[in-house]
């Protein structure tokens, strides 16, 4: 099992470049995300902010992936889904959506600490939309592991945030 700096770093990577798929826009973040297994070393899902059908987030849709991969729904994915999973984001997920739809940190929550035992993040998420975001304290209230994935923040708030205007 791979943990070293350089592999999160990789990983992250990864997951910036994905990232760069989502279109600028002003009202959210170009934000990336992968699921992996690091007991075998191997990414189970990828996704990417706008990449499924409506205002999907990353983590969202690597999940919404997963759920169809696995033909459930995904409140069912703790059933299919391996233990001791980590999710590598580019912004920290969300805990509030303006849009109304279900805040990745609900999401991750609701797979819980077994299947998701560690998120590790790029940035901070801005205050931009929501103000503080309360997700990180949410997540490891209940046991899973939030960790910083530090050195790349410029690119990736460059990415996240193209497509906004200047305050």
């Amino acid at each position: 099992m791979a943990s070293s700096k350089e592999q999160h770093v990789a990983y992250m990577q990864q997951a910036l470049e994905l990232a760069r798929k989502s279109p600028p826009k002003p009202t959210n973040y170009r934000v990336g995300a992968l699921v992996v297994d690091p007991e075998i070393n191997t990414i189970l899902a990828t996704g990417y902010t706008l990449e499924c059908e409506g205002n999907t987030h990353a983590e969202q849709s690597c999940f919404i992936k997963l759920a169809a991969e696995h033909k459930v729904s995904e409140e069912l994915l703790p059933t299919v889904l391996s233990k001791g999973l980590v999710l590598y984001t580019t912004v920290e997920p969300c805990y509030k959506r303006l849009s109304g739809n279900l805040p990745c940190v609900e999401r991750i929550l609701r797979l819980g600490k077994d299947v998701i035992k560690t998120v590790y993040v790029g940035v901070k998420e801005p205050e931009k939309f929501v103000g503080a975001n309360t997700g990180r304290k949410q997540l490891q209230d209940a046991g899973i592991d939030v960790v910083l994935v530090t050195g790349m923040e410029k690119e990736i708030l460059e990415v996240a945030t193209a497509g906004h205007h200047a305050d």
